[in-house]
C-alpha cells in the first residue's frame, strides 16, 4: 500500500491524483457504472452494491443513480433505503446505520481542503467521517458535512445542510441545520394525528 493512501485511511491529510488511488476510482467507476445501468439491470445491483461497498446489510435498496468516491469506506446497515440521485464521497468512513430513510439528492460529504490557498492548490484533501445512526430521516437534498455525527431517531428537514453533530431524536432544519424541537414516541404515523392538523 502506498504512502498517500495509507495516508487517506488513517485520515490524514492526502493528495488524491495519487496511481493506487487513480486506479481505486477507476474501479468505482466501473462499479457504479454496472450499478447505475437503465432497467433492467444487466446483472442483480444487489451483488454489485455488495462488490463496491464495504458492507451492506440485508434489505438494504439504494436507487440509481448512486455516486461515491471509492466505495470501501461505506457502510450500510440493514433495512436502510437511499433515494434517487445520492452522493456519499467517502475519503473517510461513511457510516450509515439499520432503517435510514435518506431522501432524494442527498449528499454525505467527507472531504475537506486546506483553507491556505497554497496548500489548497498544492491539491491537499482530508477526510473526516460521516456517521448516520439507526431510524435517521434525512429530507431530499439534504447536505451532511465532514465529520458530522447525526444521532439515531433524528430526522433532518428537506434542504438543511448539517455542518455539526446532531443529538438523537430532534428534528432539525435550516442552513445551517438546527435543531427545533425534540421528538417525542407520539409523533405523527399511521394512526396518529399530523401535528400540523387540526386533529
Amino acid at each position: 500500500m502506498g504512502e498517500n493512501k495509507r495516508r487517506m485511511l488513517a485520515g490524514d491529510w492526502f493528495l488524491p491524483d495519487d496511481p493506487e488511488l487513480a486506479a481505486d476510482s477507476v474501479r468505482r467507476a466501473e462499479l457504479c457504472s454496472r450499478y447505475n445501468a437503465p432497467d433492467p439491470p444487466p446483472e442483480p445491483r444487489d451483488a454489485v452494491l455488495r462488490e463496491l461497498l464495504g458492507s451492506v446489510g440485508d434489505g438494504v435498496r439504494i436507487r440509481p443513480p448512486f455516486r461515491c468516491d471509492f466505495g470501501y469506506h461505506i457502510r450500510i446497515g440493514a433495512g436502510t433505503f437511499v433515494n434517487f440521485g445520492a452522493v456519499f464521497l467517502d475519503s473517510a468512513p461513511v457510516t450509515v446505520g439499520a432503517d435510514v430513510q435518506i431522501g432524494p439528492h442527498a449528499q454525505l460529504l467527507t472531504p475537506t481542503h486546506p483553507l491556505d490557498p497554497e496548500l489548497r492548490r498544492a491539491g491537499w484533501e482530508r477526510g473526516l467521517p460521516v456517521t448516520l445512526g439507526d431510524n435517521v430521516w434525512l429530507g431530499g437534498g439534504v447536505i451532511v458535512c465532514p465529520g458530522v455525527t447525526i444521532g439515531e431517531n433524528t430526522v433532518v428537514g428537506a434542504g438543511s445542510v448539517v455542518v455539526k453533530d446532531l443529538p438523537p431524536g430532534v428534528l432539525a432544519v435550516g442552513n445551517p441545520a438546527r435543531v427545533v424541537r425534540v421528538l417525542g414516541p407520539a409523533e405523527s404515523g399511521p394512526g396518529r394525528p399530523d401535528p400540523g392538523s387540526a386533529g
